[in-house]
């Protein structure tokens, strides 16, 4: 999964695709899309808002503004690539919906900042990816009170199984939510026990591309993070991971080439 960004302030430079006007760069942004596509991306991640820890939210109106530019030169220009978007709105997959028919819908609220959202999703038929975290994208709450996050994350994804169920959401995917109201060691913690959570039977989304969990850990800074995030993603793999969400998908593809993966 290679990631866009339709923002200013997304943690990694070299995702962001908006002009200083606050329009979208449409042109870098199709060779982006193209070049990852060739490059042997399954899916391409499109946000609009930074979830960055302290970025501003836009709100779903500027959000779509910015998505509704972007489909529609990507849709054509791509239109049998699969796309998944960034939000928390209802009302912006709907829109989605209308505009490019089914994507895969990419919650990092897992359906608590919008009560449509799990509703919409399921009457829409559309996959969906719920992300663990606590508290809502503005009010992430510290997990330092838990001494065992991987137990926190099982019993966030049982209750949200039940939800999603009731909501007519077949087609789910689980994302633990790296970097998302979690200490270093936490995120390391879930790293290494990550195939614990394969006993929901659902596909593993990991997000930890040039996260805070690796530049911090080795001292340098999202740009200088790719060697770090290349080995975190083989481990993550190794240890239950479907879908890899990443900024650098050429380099991530040769690196699970050299050791067999293809």
């Amino acid at each position: 999964m290679g990631i866009v960004n339709l923002t200013e302030d997304s943690f990694f430079r070299g995702s962001r695709f908006l002009c200083p006007d606050g329009s979208v760069d449409v042109r870098r942004l199709v060779e982006r899309c193209g070049s990852m596509l060739e490059e042997g991306a399954d899916i391409i991640d499109i946000g609009a808002a930074s979830s960055r820890p302290g970025a501003s939210p836009v709100g779903a109106e500027v959000e779509w503004s910015r998505l509704e530019t972007a489909l529609t030169v990507l849709n054509a220009a791509f239109p049998e690539a699969k796309f998944s978007v960034d939000t928390v709105w209802a009302s912006v997959v709907r829109r989605v919906f209308d505009l490019i028919g089914p994507f895969l819908v990419n919650d990092i609220s897992a359906g608590r900042e919008d009560p449509k959202m799990l509703r919409t999703v399921g009457s829409l038929g559309l996959p969906y990816v719920a992300m663990h975290s606590r508290g809502t994208p503005e009010t992430m709450q510290s997990m330092t009170d838990y001494t065992d996050v991987v137990q926190e994350v099982k019993t966030f994804f049982r209750e949200f199984s039940g939800k999603a169920r009731d909501e007519g959401i077949r087609d789910w995917i689980l994302d633990p939510g790296f970097g998302f109201a979690k200490t270093m060691d936490q995120n390391y913690q879930l790293l290494a026990n990550l195939r614990e959570l394969t006993c929901f039977g659902r596909p593993i989304l990991v997000g930890i591309s040039r996260k805070s969990m690796i530049y911090r850990l080795l001292k340098t800074t999202p740009e200088e993070s790719l060697q770090g995030s290349l080995v975190m993603n083989l481990l993550a793999f190794e240890n239950g991971a479907s879908i890899l969400r990443v900024h650098d998908v050429a380099e991530t593809v040769a690196a699970f080439a050299s050791i067999g993966i293809s």
